[in-house]
């Protein structure tokens, strides 16, 4: 780390062609940033793609005529300086190399870019005291804020209100299916399934210790098959559903945690205190999965939670029966 720190220079200390040097290469990079979201953005989001293949234009006409100056006060040989050799230069997180992007967190970064970057030339701009350097830092802060106006107005001219909408709609759906309905699936058998033999070890034993262990077996088992389950089934390609990979671990978590959840209270030694408390557990888990229910699923609450709560209590009713026989 002492080595890396070695080689970054202070923005005090660069000269105006090395700065018109960071310029081009901090436009190099946003363009290349924009590009990659329209890109990824192109088959379901096409208005969206198309705001950021306006923005990525925009940032290639600025990148030109900060070449240009540079080739007319400097010459032909730009020197290579980026953001990560400057101390104090403002650092952008790499969440463009995630495979995960939503379409809100793609719009909310490319505002962010555009806003950072101006504050940050306006910023080193009252710093300097040479002329001819504030005079290029002013330049630099206007043109990061003529793009982020620019960005505005081609949201305008290719995000109606009406488009934006069904791009929302569009995003929210796929979050459901790829993430909400196999989470809520998972949490549901992990609550539920579980109730029976956790119960059950714990009426017929009332030892604390076994009742968890037994808990936490079923619930990681469960937890596994489920997600296995759901990530081999489908590949997501015909139905939509999104990535195998990301509904395995959403549907192997989520029940592993709906287990857990009634199988943790037995870690107090005391049974009939871990009793209570896990049954408390059980109540707020088959709540909360109504209101998941209703909330992303959109099934009326009072349906959701007697199907849960009417589903659970049988389970729950079966496993005390059976460790009480």
């Amino acid at each position: 780390m002492l080595s890396s720190l070695t080689f970054r220079r202070r923005f005090s200390d660069l000269s105006e062609q090395e700065i018109l040097a960071l310029a081009i290469s901090s436009e190099e990079d946003d363009a290349r940033i924009y590009r990659s979201f329209a890109e990824r953005l192109r088959a379901d989001y096409p208005a969206t793609a198309a705001v950021f293949d306006g923005m990525t234009a925009e940032e290639d006409g600025h990148r030109r005529r900060l070449i240009d100056l540079h080739r007319a006060r400097f010459g032909e040989v730009i020197p290579l300086i980026r953001r990560e050799h400057v101390a104090g230069f403002y650092a952008r997180r790499p969440v463009w190399l995630s495979q995960s992007l939503s379409l809100e967190t793609m719009r909310g970064e490319a505002a962010a870019m555009e806003k950072v970057a101006h504050d940050f030339y306006l910023r080193a701009a009252a710093r300097t005291q040479d002329a001819a350097t504030r005079k290029l830092l002013g330049d630099l802060a206007a043109a990061e804020a003529s793009h982020k106006n620019h960005a505005h107005r081609l949201e305008d001219s290719h995000l109606p209100e009406d488009t934006r909408t069904e791009e929302d709609r569009t995003a929210r759906r796929q979050f459901i299916l790829t993430w909400v309905q196999p989470g809520l699936a998972g949490l549901m058998d992990g609550s539920v399934s579980t109730l029976a033999p956790i119960f059950a070890t714990a009426f017929a034993t009332q030892d604390t210790w076994t009742t968890f262990l037994v808990g936490s077996a079923a619930a990681v088992g469960a937890g596994i098959s489920m997600g296995f389950t759901e990530a081999a089934h489908d590949d997501g390609v015909l139905s939509g559903r999104g990535s195998p990979l990301k509904r395995g671990i959403a549907s192997g978590v989520m029940t592993t945690i709906g287990g857990m959840g009634h199988a943790l209270p037995y870690l107090i030694p005391d049974f009939w205190t871990a009793t209570t408390i896990a049954i408390i557990v059980v109540f707020v888990e088959l709540w909360a999965i109504a209101w998941i229910q209703n909330r992303f699923m959109e099934t009326p609450f009072l349906r959701a939670a007697l199907q849960v709560v009417l589903g659970g209590a049988l389970v729950f009713a079966a496993g005390v029966l059976i460790g009480g026989g």
